[in-house]
């Protein structure tokens, strides 16, 4: 008997490492667990350098035809949350955005990806800027795997709207979450 427990234990083991090495995945080489100056917003009050962190997602479900990425920040004092970011129509042979993508100048998105309006009313990444003394704020930055080839939108679309065709159209998604605050100077 102990020998089947243990044997079931390690096919379960076994299982969950390989279903886990295959589920859609993002990951980034700028973001550990909180925000940094580089990701902060220039504006608003805030300082920083405004770049957008590198990101790299794999094993996107079969049938994806094209990504999205969002960040969101659920915490802002808004009653609806506070949209950073809205990138779609990302070509589905790419799996990574470099450092500083989201600054739309730099032409750096792979060809064909739109960047719309945030919450700032500008497009492009708009980083962490959290009232000063309001706490910490989480941002999540999600890639979502699409089952269209092209979003019918531009880059003048609301985030309301960019998240209504994502989700009717998301096959799968993965999120990472980075936390940033402003204390009051």
């Amino acid at each position: 008997m102990i020998k089947l427990v243990q044997l079931l234990t390690v096919c379960i083991a076994f299982s969950a490492s390989v279903y886990a090495q295959h589920t859609f995945t993002l990951s980034s080489t700028d973001l550990g667990g909180q925000a940094t100056i580089n990701e902060e917003f220039n504006g608003f009050g805030c300082t920083g350098k405004n770049q957008s962190p590198q990101l790299s997602w794999k094993n996107a479900p079969k049938g994806t035809k094209s990504f999205a990425v969002t960040m969101y920040d659920p915490d802002a004092p808004t009653g609806s949350g506070w949209w950073h970011w809205l990138v779609f129509n990302i070509p589905a042979n790419s799996n990574t955005l470099v450092t500083n993508a989201g600054n739309t100048a730099l032409d750096l998105m792979p060809k064909g990806a739109i960047q719309s309006i945030t919450d700032y009313g500008a497009k492009g990444y708009g980083g962490p800027c959290p009232p000063e003394g309001h706490g910490i704020h989480q941002y999540i930055i999600t890639v979502y795997a699409l089952k269209t080839d092209k979003l019918e939108l531009n880059e003048n679309t609301n985030p309301a709207v960019v998240g209504y065709y994502l989700w009717n159209n998301t096959l799968a998604k993965a999120s990472i979450v980075s936390y940033y605050q402003r204390t009051k100077k």
